[in-house]
């Protein structure tokens, strides 16, 4: 898994939306990219509702957020209508983009029942303008995930 200092791990892929995404689409802004195991359950409905319901301070601190799990894109474009998410979640069918991020699979039997589901660690990388990784939040709040990120950004509510 990449630490805070290195460059972030280049990737490619489809949003929910259908539309291509790539990680240099958000240089020149910070990105939060966070990675959940399953659209629709619930510790990953509340960490999406929590970065839709601080949305307008994210965009003042200069924030994209872009979410990521193995479901496709009909899963994803479902997930987010029903929740009136604001912003993408990126279709990593083939845990390419969790391999690159070290979230997917890992040690003991949590780790590889993951592995074996096809769900990633929740995990959250928030990566600065230049692309390299300014923190990793490996436990995150589901219910106050926005606000972490905003502390730890020096642009909000602890």
């Amino acid at each position: 898994m990449p630490s805070a200092g290195e460059r972030a791990p280049p990737f490619e892929g489809i949003t929910g939306d259908g539309k291509r995404v790539r990680l240099e689409d958000f240089r020149g802004r910070t990105l939060v990219l966070y990675f959940y195991p399953k659209d629709d359950t619930p510790g990953c409905t509340r960490q999406a509702c929590s970065l839709r319901d601080d949305a307008a301070a994210l965009e003042r601190a200069g924030v994209s957020v872009l979410g990521v799990s193995t479901q496709d894109e009909a899963s994803h474009r479902a997930f987010a209508a029903k929740y009136r998410l604001g912003f993408p979640l990126l279709a990593d069918t083939r845990g390419e983009v969790g391999r690159a991020y070290g979230v997917l699979g890992g040690p003991g039997l949590a780790g590889w029942l993951r592995g074996v589901l096809g769900w990633s660690a929740r995990v959250t990388f928030v990566i600065g303008p230049d692309g390299t990784i300014a923190h990793v939040i490996r436990h995150p709040d589901v219910r106050r995930h926005a606000g972490e990120v905003l502390a730890l950004l020096g642009s909000g509510r602890p």
